[in-house]
């Protein structure tokens, strides 16, 4: 790939610059800025059951391919919120990516919809979010590993992280793909109404956990009730060797979205130690 400025990547028909008009309104200038510097950074598209998938994908300059030698970088799946993969979400890649990983964020949501085209949220749930199908997002992430794996990613050292839409998601591929060593879950929705579209919750599949999920929460989350993330750590004291080996942490200070520096949810404090915990879960599983 060849390296483009964030100007450049952030134009693509899978976001548009800037951030989705539903995260209105957005604190700018954003907080934190990864710049591409290093990186090869750029928009690729993968095709699944005749659809071309876009992702964004961040990793060391020169690691793909690995030198003769070289190690190859782990896989990291980064699951977007239901706002699509925006400026937030491309630059969340490139700080994995700062870290040594093959980040990949790819844009889930578009066969139903260009989420950055909606102005509520209300909307956006409604004529998109709601008529996503898990198991056309579980077919999508399994052809963004095996297009990692033939660049020259270690998917031996697969892992997955998502936030709020992109938690629950995280939850549910450590469960789905056997190749997962780890996951991270930033206040993804644990439980809910089971429907053909999602037959099944977090709380539902932790018996199938393939590798240990950190999860991220928040004390003043009006979304996601205490009780609910209670529940969840009950299971996963009662599920698989993984489940019993996943964590849950709770900052009770802040609310929902306290990772996102570019909305008013931000809190600096969660946000950094989640990140701090984040980065030390996959150094220690990965």
């Amino acid at each position: 790939m060849e390296k483009n400025s964030a100007e450049q990547l952030v134009g693509t028909r899978a976001t548009h610059a800037g951030f989705a008009a539903a995260v209105q309104p957005v604190c700018e200038p954003q907080i934190v800025h990864t710049p591409t510097e290093g990186l090869q950074a750029d928009w690729v598209h993968i095709s699944v059951d005749g659809f071309e998938v876009p992702a964004y994908v961040a990793y060391p300059q020169g690691a793909i391919p690995p030198a003769a030698g070289a190690k190859a970088p782990p896989v990291l799946l980064v699951i977007h919120e239901i706002f699509g993969v925006h400026e937030h979400i491309a630059d969340v890649v490139r700080r994995f990516a700062q870290q040594g990983y093959l980040a990949i964020a790819p844009a889930l949501l578009l066969r139903q919809g260009d989420a950055a085209s909606f102005s509520s949220i209300e909307a956006l749930m409604s004529q998109v979010i709601r008529k996503v199908p898990d198991a056309q997002v579980m077919r999508d992430l399994d052809a963004v590993v095996d297009w990692a794996h033939a660049q020259g990613g270690d998917t031996g050292r697969l892992a997955v992280t998502g936030f709020c839409w992109g938690g629950r998601v995280t939850w549910l591929y450590a469960a789905h793909q056997p190749a997962i060593r780890a996951g991270v879950a930033w206040y993804g929705r644990l439980v809910g109404p089971v429907s053909e579209l999602a037959p099944q919750h977090p709380v539902d599949v932790v018996g199938r956990l393939a590798g240990p999920v950190l999860g991220l929460y928040a004390g003043q989350d009006s979304g996601i009730p205490l009780d609910t993330v209670d529940k969840m750590k009950s299971t996963l004291r009662r599920g698989s060797e993984s489940a019993r080996r996943s964590e849950i942490e709770v900052y009770a200070e802040a609310s929902h979205a306290f990772y996102a520096d570019y909305r008013p949810s931000y809190h600096p404090e969660a946000a950094a130690d989640a990140w701090r915990r984040c980065l030390a879960w996959f150094e220690r599983h990965v």
